[in-house]
């Protein structure tokens, strides 16, 4: 009865304390060290925006990471890839702040967790707890820094989301005036993107891209190159910010287009949602990204890019249509203010526009698109092509694989969700159809296991992009399991095991010491599995065996046993 008094109450708080603080936000900084940052929001990575800011750490780990206001733990996350240890806190103001990466949580919120761990028998978890169950005061300790997950150093992710929605929120709309910055974005190139049968430039319907480069004194110079053009053309920038005293590179928030003084596209990144952060490879010339890993953003929109952020005429496509300057300037601004307007001209050129070439297999974007041979099957469900294109597949045998090796489009495609690819098998010689998968083979020769399902004696898997090869192989052999300095376990009351797979990876793993589920962290940067000794869930004074289990992605499995004494 207790409980539910209590559970009305936060409630009632915070629906009515919402709305009287929601444009209020006196929110603390998340760490207690002078702020400065790693990563802005809406940063382009690969495939998605960054959700929020990262936080610099002084290179180390285990700095205290507080509350930046009062609320209530809503969501805890524990992955060794991901966010790895994150915590989600829900504010009366509306937003959700949410706090990755961490090392490790403060107590009761890591008692909590780990209670939850040996009830689910797993590291990983994903926990909601209930609204009145852990409660944080703004500046109260929540965890300590940290680098786990998919974090590439010592850093704190941190975001604003808004609670309702979950869409992240550009954090420095309320950190902003707690880092100095006086820096103006940078540009680094420029690009031009005939539109297909209508327009050219240069004389080639192929997309021009061209470096920008700086003088002594820092100021952009000139495009390299006259850019002649006639009919509809597409422009790109690539361009990055910086900020006071740091030597990275950030996103930049604000991105405007100008044709003879007229505003032709903008796009402001405030705020996006987890349903389309993909559209980042319709926003950013996503060929070149895959080619050469530069980004250039787009100043005109496909039409299956259904972002919010954009502001266009004619979808931001220029139509050159007359001999003359065509005077054009892009406005890079960062969340400060600063501004960096670059100016360069496109002569409008009288020049043929290429005829669009035949097409045997055209994939509308609006349209559920299917290709079938023999041997081969693609299938895109409506909603994954941002535009239309010409598909393309070859084969070549094989007689390393299980299949033809089968390249899947010619050049690039991203797709918002996936695509189901089926690959007949030409030799079906394995008794236990699990071992078999469908691998990506790279430009580098390293092959990346997907795996997928046996089907109609081939192999079906989804896929995100197309433009890649593909082929059938077989994992037969099982985890490696290697413990370290057994002998030590003991004394230093921990036990660590290396676990290594060859193919398709470690898909799952348990430990148990005299049948009894015993908690075994692990973070996807290493291959240490580590198991810190709990008296309250062991027996002392008697033989201990642990077992411990792999198991990979083709569901082969080992397993090793050890007896201790303690």
């Amino acid at each position: 009865m207790k409980f539910n008094i209590l559970f009305s109450c936060v409630f009632l708080f915070f629906s009515m304390a919402r709305f009287s603080a929601y444009t209020q936000h006196p929110y603390t900084n998340p760490l207690d060290i002078p702020p400065a940052l790693s990563a802005n929001f809406g940063e382009l990575r690969s495939n998605h925006f960054h959700s929020g800011i990262d936080f610099k750490t002084q290179q180390t780990v285990n700095k205290p990471v507080v509350a930046i206001a009062n609320g209530y733990i809503s969501r805890i996350s524990v992955s060794p890839g991901g966010y790895g240890l994150a915590l989600y806190i829900d504010h009366p103001s509306g937003h959700t702040s949410v706090y990755a990466h961490l090392n490790s949580f403060s107590s009761p919120i890591a008692d909590f967790v780990k209670e939850k761990q040996y009830e689910q028998e797993s590291y990983r978890v994903e926990l909601y707890p209930e609204p009145g169950l852990l409660i944080v005061k703004k500046g109260q300790q929540i965890g300590l820094s940290g680098n786990t997950g998919s974090s590439g150093g010592p850093h704190l992710h941190f975001e604003v989301r808004d609670t309702q929605t979950q869409d992240p929120l550009d954090p420095l709309s309320f950190f902003s005036r707690a880092i100095l910055d006086t820096q103006k974005p940078e540009i680094r190139g420029i690009a031009f993107y005939p539109v297909e049968g209508k327009g050219i430039v240069n004389g080639s319907s192929n997309p021009l891209r061209m470096n920008i480069l700086k003088n002594k004194s820092g100021v952009p110079l000139a495009p390299p190159q006259a850019i002649n053009a006639w009919g509809r053309i597409g422009v790109a920038v690539k361009a990055y910010d910086r900020m006071n005293g740091q030597s990275n590179i950030y996103g930049v928030k604000h991105v405007r287009l100008f044709v003879d003084e007229k505003q032709v596209f903008s796009s402001s990144i405030d705020r996006f949602s987890f349903s389309k952060t993909r559209m980042l490879n319709s926003f950013i010339d996503f060929e070149e990204w895959r080619e050469r890993s530069s980004f250039y953003m787009k100043s005109f929109i496909e039409p299956g890019n259904t972002l919010k952020f954009y502001d266009a005429v004619n979808n931001g496509f220029i139509d050159i249509n007359e001999e003359r300057d065509y005077r054009m300037r892009y406005e890079l601004e960062d969340h400060n203010g600063n501004t960096l307007v670059y100016s360069f001209v496109v002569v409008g050129q009288q020049q043929p526009v290429a005829k669009t070439d035949s097409c045997k297999n055209f994939m509308p974007w609006t349209l559920h698109n299917t290709f079938v041979d023999f041997d081969f099957m693609l299938d895109i469900p409506s909603g994954n092509l941002y535009n239309s294109f010409c598909f393309s597949h070859r084969k070549t045998g094989s007689t390393v694989y299980y299949s033809d090796i089968h390249r899947v489009n010619d050049s690039p495609v991203p797709l918002h969700q996936n695509a189901t690819v089926w690959i007949k098998l030409n030799a079906d010689t394995l008794d236990n159809k699990q071992q078999y998968g469908i691998v990506e083979i790279t430009e580098t020769g390293n092959d990346n296991w997907i795996g997928g399902t046996y089907k109609r004696n081939g192999m079906e898997v989804s896929i995100r992009e197309l433009g890649r090869m593909y082929a059938v192989d077989s994992d037969t052999f099982p985890p490696n399991i290697v413990p370290v300095n057994p002998e030590k376990w003991v004394a230093s009351r921990r036990i660590q095991i290396r676990l290594s797979d060859n193919k398709s990876g470690i898909s799952a793993f348990k430990g148990t010491i005299n049948g009894k589920f015993v908690l075994f962290s692990h973070d996807m940067k290493s291959s240490l599995y580590t198991y810190r000794f709990d008296d309250s869930r062991l027996e002392k004074g008697k033989t201990q065996e642990l077992v411990f289990v792999a198991t990979d992605g083709a569901g082969n499995t080992t397993e090793y046993r050890y007896a201790f004494e303690y």
